[in-house]
């Protein structure tokens, strides 16, 4: 029996025989994913190369006899992938909890069910979602937004986020922002021709963009303090017709998560290959000590969150209504990988990659990072908010300088309520607390 076939299809097209059989002997399963939202390399990027669900199919294929055919199919966001699902022509796909949801609606609503069966990668926080500026905006916190042009993405989660935020700060987001319904490429565009004022959008776009110099952080997702998510959907047809081949999917990104666990430095190398997104910005999420958290389990949790989301979405006029727990789907998962269990949490390090070398070191206070900075050939330095534990880049983030001890911020906002609340603390520039640091 061939091993099966791996077909680099990277746009959106339709007429694939998704789910089918070509000629009653080769099976066609038809995968969506976006490259570009790094949370998601589990079920995509990641997974595609390692070729690990080629592999699994290939030794279903020495037990059933026939030749399974993967088309993978890259898109933006994952609205195109809920279009596709529902007209039947991809099989299996992955997207953020807001789209997730719409996934779940529109199926319903099209006679073409969905179900969740797996996370690829979550923050219990909601840190993977970032309100950003340019550099030098005149922008200090959410209420500054107050008729301004935002951009974002209409019903994904860096939407749910902004208007959750803006909602905390006693802003309506209907009424007292002008938001621009855009894609992340074409917003982050917007925001350096100085267009739009802000720009609220999912992983890895924020990163991506400080990393770059062309903006900074103005709202960190974590301070709402809910969790966010991407996750694995499949038609429920396919997942009845194919249930051998849904488990196979499964086990495969159980492997890609494990391999991306022990492995994350050569994990972002490749992931950074594959999308052209620089393997800095990738780690920064999706490392060791990543925004990210990388497991394939409907952790309660996620799933009480996607409950959370459903009134944010009504109320945009997204969906009806959704029934989270019938779109839920433990079954296949326990079916497929039946020993899998939840990662230990620990408290988040900070961490430098020196030019040249390939392995990364972590040190348990930011004060340490700052020593182990000075005089050395960074790649890129990574600490972790003080309150919320997101992880930045070291001198994107906001220093602060608290009689010996050292406190990092991804958002000015953020270090000055730290300041205001502890006497003879100080906002201080990254380079001088490189200096000053012991």
């Amino acid at each position: 029996m061939p091993l099966a076939l791996l077909l680099p299809l990277t746009t959106a097209c339709g007429g694939t025989d998704a789910g089918g059989s070509t000629d009653g002997r080769t099976v066609t399963v038809t995968v969506g994913y976006q490259s570009k939202t790094i949370n998601t390399v589990t079920a995509g990027t990641l997974l595609r190369s390692l070729g690990y669900f080629e592999e699994e199919l290939a030794d279903r294929g020495r037990e059933d006899g026939l030749t399974y055919r993967v088309v993978w199919q890259d898109y933006a966001t994952g609205a195109p992938i809920t279009a596709q699902m529902a007209a039947g022509k991809i099989d299996i796909g992955s997207m953020g909890d807001f789209p997730l949801l719409i996934n779940a609606a529109r199926g319903k609503q099209l006679k073409e069910p969905t179900r969740l069966v797996a996370v690829t990668g979550y923050n219990l926080r909601g840190g993977l979602n970032t309100v950003v500026t340019a550099p030098g905006s005149s922008l200090g916190s959410l209420a500054d937004l107050k008729g301004r042009k935002v951009s974002t993405s209409v019903g994904s989660a860096a939407d749910g986020t902004l208007v959750r935020a803006l909602r905390r700060a006693g802003i309506d987001p209907a009424k007292d922002i002008r938001k621009l319904n855009q894609q992340p490429s074409v917003g982050a565009s917007a925001l350096s021709s100085g267009s739009v004022d802000a720009l609220s959008q999912f992983v890895a776009w924020p990163g991506l963009l400080a990393f770059q110099g062309k903006a900074t952080a103005l709202y960190d997702g974590a301070d709402l303090n809910l969790p966010t998510f991407h996750g694995v959907t499949v038609r429920e047809e396919f997942a009845q017709r194919r249930p051998a081949v849904l488990d196979a999917f499964l086990r495969a990104q159980h492997r890609a998560t494990d391999h991306l666990r022990k492995q994350p430095v050569a994990a972002a190398e490749s992931v950074a290959k594959e999308t052209g997104l620089p393997a800095e910005v990738v780690y920064l999420y999706n490392g060791a000590q990543g925004i990210a958290t990388f497991d394939p389990a409907l952790r309660p949790e996620l799933i009480a969150a996607l409950k959370e989301d459903v009134p944010v979405l009504k109320e945009a006029g997204l969906v009806t209504d959704v029934d989270v727990d019938a779109f839920v789907d433990p079954a296949p998962l326990r079916r497929a990988v039946p020993d899998l269990s939840y990662p230990k949490a620990s408290g988040p390090k900070s961490e430098l990659w020196l030019k040249g070398q390939s392995t990364i070191r972590t040190f348990d206070s930011p004060a340490a990072l700052l020593k182990a900075v000075r005089g050395a050939s960074v790649r890129a330095a990574y600490v972790p908010d003080a309150v919320t534990g997101t992880l930045w880049f070291a001198d994107r983030a906001v220093w602060v300088g608290d009689g010996a001890a050292w406190h990092a911020f991804v958002t000015r906002s953020g270090a000055e309520r730290y300041v205001s609340g502890h006497a003879g603390a100080r906002i201080v520039a990254y380079a001088d607390a490189v200096r000053l640091a012991s």
